[in-house]
Formats: C-alpha cells, sequence, structure tokens
C-alpha cells in the first residue's frame, strides 16, 4: 500500500491510514516478489548477469541476506548495489527531526522515544523517499569506527551543558543513520582488521554498542559489501568472522561472449554526441573493440589477478568515436565512417586500464596495448574472411583468395591512407587497389558503402597482421606496400658500395 503522504501529517494519522512497519529486508523481499509476478524487470541494464548474477541476487533478498558481491574490477559491482534501492518503498515515515529515521511505532534514539512518549498521536512525522535511505561508504585506511558507527560529541556536550554521560551526546555514525535502510561498504578488505570487528555486533546482534556508554541501539539496516578477490588485492582482507556473518557470497564475472561485451560497451559509451557529425560504427569495429578486452584477459603481459576492467571498452569506443569526429571536422564533412586507423586511437584508453606484469613493462605500455589491437584485429579479420595462412590441401591448388590484392601489391603499387583523408578520398585510394571490392562483395557483401568501404580497410590490415603487407604507420599517416619490396627496400640497391 502507497499510503498518501500529503494527508499523513501526524503518529495518529499514520494509524488511521493502515501502514505497517516491517524490517527493511522483509520491504525488499515484498517489494521483490510484487516486480516478479508482475512481470517488471530487475537489475534492468546489467547486461551478461541474467543467469548467473542476478538470479543469485534475487533468491539473497528473498532469503533476507547481507550480501557481497565478489569480483574483479570494472563488472558492475557498485551499480548493482545502487539499484537495491528499488525494492524499497517510494516513501518511509519517521519521527520528525530524528537522525536516524525513527521509526514512529517503534523508536529507537532517545530523541524519539522521548517525542513520541509527550505527544503520543500528536507526534509530527516527515516522509523519506527510497533514495535517501541508501549510504554508501568507500572503505579507506583512515576510516574510523566513529565514522561507522559513531562516538561522543563533547562539542555538542558543551554546546547543551550536558554530561558526557548523557545519551544525547551520542554523534551517531553512518550505519545508524541508514537505520531502515541499505548500507553499502566497497572495497571491504580495504578496511583495516579492527574495524571490521565493529561490524560485528551488526551483522549477527543487529545493533550497535557506542564506547563509554552501557547501551545498545537496535538498527535494522542491510548491509551489502562488494570487494576484489583476496588473492588481488595486498592491502588487507576480510576477516574470517565478518565473513562468516555476510550471508550470500556471489561471484561477479565479465562478459562471456563478445555481443554480451558490444550490447555493454554500446550501451554505456557516449558515441551519440549532439550538434556532432554523425559517425557509422562498422559491426567490425565494435568487435574489435571487445576482442581487445578479451585477448587483454588471457594475455601473459596483463596481470590476470588484476582483471581487465569493462570501462576499458567503453573508453576504448568512445576515443575511437572521437577519432573519426574530429576527421569529419578537419574536413567540414556531416558524415564520416571509423576506419581502421581510428582503432589505434583507442590506446590512451588501454594503458591506463592494464596492469602489467614484469614482461609487459619491458615491452612497454603503448606497445602492449598495440599488439593487443593488433590480435584483435587478426581475430576478427578471420572471422569475415579466409585466413590468408591457411594451407591448401594436398593435391589442391594453392588458396588465390588474396592473390589479385598480393599482385598489385607485388607490382610496385602501393596505398596511402591519412588519418585525416577526406571520405571522398579514402574512396578513391580504395577502390585503387585491384581485387579489393570484388575479395569483400564476395565474403563480406553488403549494400552500404560505408560498410563495404570499411571491410575493405579491414582486409589491407588483416593482410598486414598476417604478414603479408608491410604497413609503415607515420606521422599519422599508414602506408601499405609489397611486403618482400619493402624487406629489400629496407636492406638498400645491390649498386650500394658494400656489394661491389
Amino acid at each position: 500500500m502507497i499510503p498518501d503522504i500529503e494527508s499523513i501529517k501526524t503518529l495518529a494519522d499514520l494509524r488511521k491510514s493502515g501502514w505497517k512497519s516491517v524490517s527493511v529486508k522483509e520491504e525488499m523481499r515484498r517489494n521483490l516478489i510484487r516486480k516478479m509476478q508482475a512481470g517488471q524487470p530487475v537489475f534492468q541494464g546489467m547486461v551478461g548477469y541474467e543467469k548467473t548474477v542476478i538470479p543469485q541476487l534475487q533468491n539473497a533478498i528473498l532469503s533476507g541476506h547481507d550480501i557481497i558481491l565478489l569480483g574483479l574490477r570494472g563488472q558492475g559491482k557498485t551499480r548493482m548495489l545502487r539499484m537495491l534501492v528499488d525494492f524499497l518503498d517510494p516513501w518511509m515515515p519517521i519521527v520528525e527531526g530524528s537522525e536516524i529515521n525513527d521509526d514512529p511505532y517503534h523508536p529507537i534514539s532517545r530523541y524519539a522515544r522521548e517525542i513520541v512518549a509527550r505527544y503520543d498521536g500528536d507526534t509530527r512525522v516527515s516522509w523519506v523517499p527510497a533514495h535517501e535511505r541508501y549510504a554508501e561508504k568507500l572503505a579507506t585506511p583512515d576510516t574510523t569506527v566513529a565514522d561507522l558507527v559513531g562516538d561522543i560529541d563533547p562539542i555538542k556536550a558543551a554546546t547543551r551543558k550536558l554530561a558526557l554521560s548523557d545519551e544525547e551526546v551520542i554523534n551517531f555514525g553512518l550505519i545508524p543513520r541508514t537505520h531502515r535502510g541499505i548500507f553499502a561498504i566497497n572495497e571491504l578488505p580495504d578496511l583495516q582488521p579492527r574495524i571490521q570487528v565493529a561490524l560485528l555486533n551488526i551483522m549477527q546482534e543487529r545493533d550497535i554498542q557506542i564506547r563509554g556508554f552501557n547501551v545498545r541501539v537496535p538498527v535494522d539496516v542491510c548491509m551489502v559489501f562488494s570487494a576484489n578477490p583476496e588473492d588481488y588485492t595486498n592491502r588487507g582482507n576480510i576477516i574470517t568472522p565478518l565473513k562468516d556473518r555476510i550471508d550470500s557470497q556471489i561471484i561477479t564475472h565479465y562478459p562471456k561472449s563478445i555481443d554480451i561485451g558490444i550490447q555493454i560497451t554500446s550501451q554505456e559509451a557516449r558515441v551519440e554526441r549532439k550538434d556532432a557529425p554523425r559517425v557509422v560504427i562498422p559491426h567490425y569495429v565494435r568487435e574489435i573493440v571487445e576482442q581487445v578486452a578479451f585477448e587483454a584477459r588471457e594475455s601473459e603481459y596483463i596481470d590476470q589477478k588484476s582483471g581487465v576492467s569493462t570501462r576499458m571498452t567503453i573508453t576504448a569506443m568512445e576515443n575511437v568515436v572521437s577519432a573519426a569526429e574530429r576527421r569529419a571536422y578537419s574536413n567540414d564533412e556531416a558524415e564520416t565512417v571509423v576506419r581502421v586507423s581510428d582503432i589505434y586511437y583507442a590506446v590512451p584508453a588501454l594503458t591506463g586500464k592494464l596492469e602489467l606484469v614484469y614482461e609487459g613493462e619491458q615491452e612497454g605500455a603503448v606497445s602492449v596495448a598495440q599488439h593487443l589491437i593488433g590480435k584483435a584485429v587478426s581475430k576478427i579479420f578471420k572471422k569475415y574472411f579466409p585466413d590468408p595462412q591457411r594451407k591448401s590441401r594436398p593435391g589442391k591448388e594453392a588458396d588465390v583468395t588474396y592473390k589479385t590484392v598480393l599482385d598489385w601489391f607485388s607490382a610496385g603499387n602501393g596505398v596511402s591512407l591519412p588519418d585525416n583523408l577526406s571520405s571522398e578520398g579514402y574512396k578513391k585510394r580504395l577502390m585503387e587497389v585491384d581485387g579489393l571490392t570484388d575479395l569483400v562483395n564476395k565474403h563480406a557483401p553488403t549494400d552500404d558503402e560505408h560498410a563495404r568501404l570499411a571491410m575493405m580497410d579491414l582486409v589491407l590490415e588483416g593482410l598486414h597482421q598476417h604478414s603479408m603487407l608491410s604497413k609503415d604507420d607515420l606521422d599519422e599517416n599508414r602506408t601499405y606496400t609489397d611486403l618482400v619490396g619493402s624487406m629489400l627496400g629496407s636492406l638498400g640497391g645491390f649498386d650500394d658500395e658494400e656489394f661491389q
């Protein structure tokens, strides 16, 4: 039942309305059940968790559990915790003026108890919206028990001329101020063990103890946490008694497929920009950006205990689109298509999000990022076109898929594609390569000219990644030439002095 909060101003009004008080976990359970029975989505936008994390979270809420989400960085843990607010009632009544959201029916602070005892039905009631019933604390080394639970406030005592033994001098911490709500602690292992001990009573006995007072305050709060696996962080761990009191430990994960990764990046990346040129993103570009993350999660250069955040692909896609957008502005074009060269502008989005092991540090962050992009290009290229290095079967003619294209380069031709080349120039130079259009029409046919040109570009880069074409990439200009000719050219002519 959603109460008419405009008409309920006092405790007497609240009693007449029929509103009933329930615990926060029962409230969450009740609202989850309503959503499921009505067929409403839960944790909307959390792509890839529909059959794994979300059902486990639903079970935990139905069970009335305190929850920890355990997983590597960039797996949406904090977002999911914040979405728990969706399972709270839109409004909640409290004793007006209460610091800790006192239930008018069951006040726990001294202030609220005295107000209700004095005024009874005339006690003023105010309403708190759901989003104000969620509080969050990032665990940091300087976090104290006073921050979370509370402490004596000598200034309050002096101002009000109260004795330090008076319950009124208590300054409540974040957790009691979230009474009848949800309290989240991010990166729990970073919380010092002695501070974690202060949470034990809250998790089990459901109350808080303030030093210097022989009083326990029963708080009604759903405790939720996030953490990286303990073998990742050296900053600390979760003490065993606290881990034992957390009812449900739910393991999060990275996208399990390229398609899911594309959905997440498309949902989160800022690529539709107001009053900007239209940037066409070929599907293979989206696949390459996601494949980079999959390559990174298997790379020997990357610290796999650290993980590769999905934020990397989001920011990478934004950089890719920005590179194309910058070119459109330079050429005063209203529309452009993402090219292979634009993908390499994602490097700055990668280098800051990859934790390198020793071998990776030796190679350098930029080189590792470029290497990962190259491997991703190679893999996605072979999804659309035959493997250039495949061996023909005995008794069969050699594979001729790329013969016309490679013969054109072998004849001494080359194609130069500056990063800021206009769309018309881009098209003209790609169309000059013999056999390139026919190759794309055969293996990746499309009626969209943008997609066709992008595929032609992919073929050149794919052949380079398979060591069948040479590429010079200098001063924002990439030039593809014959590999053998390029190698001989680098050795110098045979009429040089050293050969005479």
